[in-house]
């Protein structure tokens, strides 16, 4: 996934939950190993990404980042939301995780690209909306990489923030209790979003889903 390789959590802020990693190297390593499967692993993830894409509102014409693609398993639902006219780009740290979804044929819906998140090769304010799925988990400078990626935004455009399944869900796969200081829990999640250039607007955490929409603020 895409992130900041140069910053470093601050040990008084809520963080990621304790057992993702958010270090570069290790998040890299990880996902490399595991990108010749990830879709087989997770097969029945699909409806809830194009579910996802549907409530981001998006326009024919828009111009969308998928940050920290992964495989591209949202591709195809942001490239049906934008139409023929629209624009999707697709950015992950992990070449193997853009090396399998190029295999699946997912670059005719998108421009795919190995990049940070936190220095996207995107002009100021040139996208409508991004959608990140499982990225704030990864990310080492998560104020950092939301502020890139609000430089890229432009204004009243938007974020999602997405996982197929909600954090209470999430944190059982590992036999315990979401932590209180997790980056997605709504408490700590709008005040950082505030910080970065961004209002929350929507927040749902069910055990089916998990998605947080916001918008880019004016400066």
């Amino acid at each position: 996934m895409p992130h900041d390789a140069t910053h470093a959590p601050d040990a008084a802020q809520p963080r990621p939950d304790r057992n993702e990693s958010n270090d570069p190297d290790s998040v890299r390593e990880f996902f490399a190993a595991r990108a010749d499967r990830w879709d087989e692993k997770f097969p029945e993830d699909g409806p809830a990404f194009e579910a996802a894409v549907a409530e981001m509102g998006l326009r024919p014409g828009d111009t969308v980042l998928d940050a920290g693609c992964g495989t591209g398993r949202a591709l195809a639902a942001l490239r049906a939301a934008v139409g023929a006219e629209g624009t999707v780009l697709g950015v992950d740290l992990t070449p193997e995780m853009i090396d399998t979804a190029v295999r699946k044929g997912r670059q005719r819906d998108a421009g795919l690209t190995v990049a940070d998140v936190s220095r996207l090769p995107v002009c100021d304010g040139a996208l409508d909306a991004v959608f990140g799925a499982g990225l704030i988990s990864h990310l080492p400078g998560p104020e950092a990489g939301l502020r890139e990626l609000a430089r890229t935004v432009r204004p009243d455009g938007q974020l999602a923030l997405f996982h197929p399944i909600g954090r209470a869900a999430l944190a059982a796969r590992h036999g315990r209790q979401p932590a209180p200081d997790d980056l997605r829990a709504e408490p700590n999640l709008g005040p950082l979003l505030a910080r970065t250039g961004w209002r929350l607007t929507s927040f749902t955490d069910e055990p089916d889903r998990y998605l947080a929409l916001a918008v880019r603020t004016t400066d």
